[in-house]
């Protein structure tokens, strides 16, 4: 008798892990609508964040197309990624769009200098307390990002220096609990996270942290993003890894 329970039981958490390893290996492309005001054109943007130790798979570079720029969301990597695998990675992205990086707490586990090396090599733009304007558009779009809130130096007021009440602001955090002081006193018009894996493994409405979600308010929009990889263990349950296009059309 306890001989079958015990079976049974291992059988389900068996089954149970391997369910939870296969969600967190999918390959999800979320699309997101955003419009604005202003002089008419598109900008598709691509936004992943939390890679970890995945490789970008093509399957989930095949749901792309017609895409403007790339934003990285922190957490590219960490200890556990060969440097090897992270290079491949960027090829992968810079291959389709000019790729624009944020820190998260996780990527300096392998060394600033080996990170900043690699996307100096492939020409990726890293934003860190500062911004940068898209000059190639008709709107005035900024990228605009902080460090990793757990370093001490992150700075909200620097990532909006100099930019005015006329940009199209693209504010990204890894951390998204920062948005509630950067809005008001800012005005982006997009806010990006991730950071919290959508608590990574909920059982039913309980979990670490929300699932991850884009609001679209009366003035702006927000994107936290369950992440495309996993920390700690390669699983996920009800928390689906994703990673974003973000279609925003500007109307007269």
């Amino acid at each position: 008798m306890w001989k079958k329970v015990i079976g049974a039981s291992a059988l389900t958490g068996v089954g149970l892990l391997t369910y939870m390893w296969k969600v967190a290996h999918e390959n999800t492309v979320k699309t997101h609508q955003l419009t604005l005001r202003g002089q008419q054109e598109r900008l598709r943007i691509f936004f992943i964040s939390d890679v970890h130790a995945r490789t970008i798979e093509d399957a989930l570079l095949q749901q792309l197309s017609n895409i403007d720029v790339i934003i990285i969301g922190g957490d590219f990597c960490d200890e556990r990624v060969p440097l090897a695998q992270v290079e491949q990675n960027i090829q992968k992205l810079v291959a389709i769009a000019p790729t624009y990086f944020t820190w998260g707490n996780n990527d300096r586990e392998l060394g600033e200098p080996n990170l900043l090396d690699l996307f100096d090599r492939y020409n990726m733009h890293v934003l860190n307390n500062g911004n940068v304007r898209l000059t190639q558009y008709k709107n005035a779009w900024v990228l605009a990002a902080i460090n990793d809130t757990s370093k001490r130096d992150y700075n909200i007021d620097a990532a909006f220096a100099n930019t005015t009440d006329e940009d199209f602001v693209i504010f990204i955090s890894h951390n998204p609990q920062v948005f509630a002081r950067t809005y008001p006193k800012y005005q982006p018009v997009l806010m990006l996270g991730g950071h919290l894996h959508g608590g990574q493994i909920r059982i039913g409405r309980f979990g670490m942290h929300e699932n991850g979600a884009f609001i679209q308010h009366e003035t702006h929009a927000e994107l936290i993003s369950n992440g495309y990889g996993t920390t700690l263990v390669p699983f996920r349950l009800g928390a689906h890894p994703e990673a974003h296009i973000i279609d925003i059309h500007v109307q007269q």
